[in-house]
């Protein structure tokens, strides 16, 4: 890949070009993640990958971000999503930005499968938080361990009432 800086917006951050081939992917149980992109914060700081369920698969549970914006971009299926108290479908094609500080949650809707590209900014390097999801998910890692990196990579679970309802009526 060859890039022509412009004077005007030269930087120092290098493009950064991820093919799908040589992409590292974490699997567990209900989901795959694609590791897209991961920039230091002295880089701009940004995440990128992509998941994809399982049908009726968990995705995270209720949380929070302290900096960064998260933001989904659904590419198929449907994605069921908690922004604040409020639950909704996202389908194919649908875009959500959930601010910093914004409880929110996600899953595969009910029956449904989901292909997600998902994007934190500005952030931090957060793949070895995405490999430890994966590791708990396969049962290999304790997850304790989730709870103990919640500063180190800005993820803080909280209690979701209308989260729990809405996976409650999933299990009737």
């Amino acid at each position: 890949m060859t890039t022509t800086k412009n004077p005007a917006t030269a930087t120092t951050a290098a493009p950064v070009l991820t093919r799908c081939a040589e992409a590292e992917t974490c699997a567990d149980p209900s989901a795959t993640m694609t590791l897209l992109a991961d920039s230091a914060p002295a880089e701009g700081g940004f995440t990128v990958y992509r998941s994809t369920f399982a049908a009726g698969a968990a995705g995270a549970p209720a949380h929070f971000h302290t900096r960064a914006w998260e933001l989904f971009f659904v590419i198929g299926g449907s994605l069921r999503v908690l922004v604040g108290e409020e639950v909704t479908v996202l389908g194919a094609g649908d875009f959500l930005a959930v601010p910093p500080h914004t409880p929110h949650a996600f899953a595969a809707a009910p029956g449904a499968e989901a292909d997600v590209l998902c994007v934190f900014t500005p952030g931090m390097e957060r793949f070895d938080y995405l490999r430890l999801l994966g590791s708990v998910m396969r049962g290999e890692s304790d997850p304790g361990a989730i709870a103990a990196s919640a500063e180190r990579f800005d993820n803080h679970c909280v209690d979701s009432p209308a989260w729990r309802a809405a996976l409650a009526g999933d299990a009737a």
